[in-house]
């Protein structure tokens, strides 16, 4: 399956649909009887990426999750909140404010759009209770570094006192270039953690996704440990493929993990992998266990 593709289809269809709506319902306590009965160890907080399962049914999928012990959905908009609140999941990540991966923040053509959505949607994350909220850079189109964090910086700052206000952290993601989005900007560690120092907020930190950033720049755990406190999030995914966490990748992720609690990271950590294996939900399982450090 083109990754790729998917992903970017998925997040297109999920924008498109995302209804505006406020959702004020408080969020169930982490602690319930259902988490407690799961044999996880809790150090690591367990989500798992909407997009990936978009084949099923979101109240199934809700109800897979929680036998398992995960304790979000990320990456869904306002339209899903309901049916996540229906069955005590957080949104550990929401969507719906992007205009698309390629068209973001870098670009100053899209500013006053990205300036009205995210105006718009940071006030109804916070309503429902959630605490974080996507956005990308965009792809290069031909600019250098310089004037990628320039253009990025003169667009957030007009929203970050909004979400600061708010209490919502606005995470860029790290993606790779040299496979599933070509010429994207912030395609690197480096480059990501240079714009959270311009930004100067709390309100403002990178999602430190595992798959991405082992094709772009590798060294994984040391990458993570030098800069953790610009990370507010994480993806998983095996290499190569973006498939299951298993043998056939090259990543250790239990070691990875590992090294992410050890940083005293308390947020979450989302698998994004595309299952390959016929019973899905036994892939999802098999990776939160791996992941349970």
């Amino acid at each position: 399956m083109n990754s790729d593709l998917s992903r970017r289809s998925a997040l297109k269809n999920i924008v498109a649909g995302t209804a505006a709506l406020g959702v004020s319902a408080t969020l169930p306590s982490f602690a319930s009887s259902e988490y407690k009965s799961t044999m996880l160890k809790g150090n690591v907080n367990h989500s798992v990426c909407r997009w990936c399962f978009g084949g099923v049914d979101l109240d199934k999928l809700c109800i897979e999750a929680k036998k398992i012990g995960i304790k979000a959905i990320d990456l869904v908009g306002p339209g899903d909140w309901v049916t996540l609140k229906k069955h005590g999941l957080d949104s550990s990540l929401c969507n719906g404010a992007e205009l698309s991966i390629d068209d973001g923040w870098n670009e100053p053509k899209y500013h006053a759009e990205l300036i009205k959505r995210y105006t718009e949607m940071i006030p109804k994350v916070a309503e429902a209770g959630y605490k974080q909220l996507i956005c990308f850079s965009g792809t290069r189109r031909g600019k250098d570094n310089e004037t990628g964090w320039q253009n990025c910086v003169e667009g957030l700052k007009q929203i970050i006192s909004i979400a600061e206000k708010h209490k919502v952290v606005l995470v860029m993601e790290l993606l790779n270039s040299k496979v599933d989005h070509r010429d994207y900007q912030c395609d690197n560690t480096p480059w990501g953690v240079e714009l959270c120092k311009r930004l100067g907020s709390e309100n403002f930190k990178l999602l430190y996704d595992i798959y991405h950033m082992q094709i772009d720049e590798g060294n994984v755990i040391s990458t993570i440990k030098n800069n953790f406190k610009y990370i507010a999030h994480y993806h998983t995914a095996g290499v190569p493929g973006r498939h299951e966490l298993d043998v056939n990748q090259e990543l250790y992720y239990p070691a990875i993990i590992k090294a992410i609690v050890s940083t005293g990271f308390k947020g979450y950590l989302a698998q994004e992998f595309i299952p390959s294996k016929k019973d899905i939900f036994k892939s999802l399982k098999d990776a939160v266990k791996i992941c349970d450090v």
